[in-house]
């Protein structure tokens, strides 16, 4: 029977704790993006065969549907992308995944949070979505939580600069 990815995993360090999931509607947006970049790139793809293809009509309608191909296979892995997003507060950290061949789990220390950021692009704002960005003393880590609901977002933040303060380390 395979195992729900909501459920507790007491093999992970979280315990039982409930991984915290992005809004649904989140997945509309990174459909919407995923769409426009794999259109673009076809289109720019398209234009350059068939400036050097000459007269070979099957060309188009090759390009055609691998652009159609690629589409829906963005359409049917969007909203699972999505759900594979999530994040849990520990007592010392945030812990934040997402991915899903390649999962990507990431600890974010309280005490190393400099920056705590809400952001909304136009898209997301039509969504009522916002993105949370943490800057840390590592330039590595570069998390991003996006597709959360506006008040989550803001409310989320407080809560991490509060808990920054209280445990600043010396940097």
């Amino acid at each position: 029977m395979p195992q729900d990815e909501t459920a507790p995993n007491p093999a992970w360090p979280h315990g039982d704790a409930e991984w915290q999931r992005v809004s649904p509607s989140y997945a509309w947006a990174d459909l919407i993006v995923n769409l426009a970049l794999v259109i673009g790139a076809g289109l720019v793809i398209g234009i350059i065969i068939l400036t050097n293809a000459g007269e070979q009509p099957l060309v188009p309608l090759l390009i055609l549907s691998a652009v159609v191909l690629l589409l829906l296979v963005n359409a049917l892995f969007a909203f699972r992308r999505v759900r594979a997003i999530g994040y849990i507060l520990r007592e010392d950290d945030l812990l934040f995944r997402r991915g899903i061949m390649f999962e990507r789990i990431v600890a974010v220390p309280y005490g190393r949070l400099q920056l705590v950021d809400v952001t909304r692009g136009p898209l997301l704002r039509a969504l009522g979505l916002a993105t949370l960005k943490f800057v840390t003393a590592s330039a590595a880590t570069g998390v991003q939580l996006p597709g959360l609901r506006v008040a989550e977002a803001e409310a989320l933040r407080d809560r991490l600069v509060a808990l920054a303060e209280t445990r600043r380390s010396g940097l």
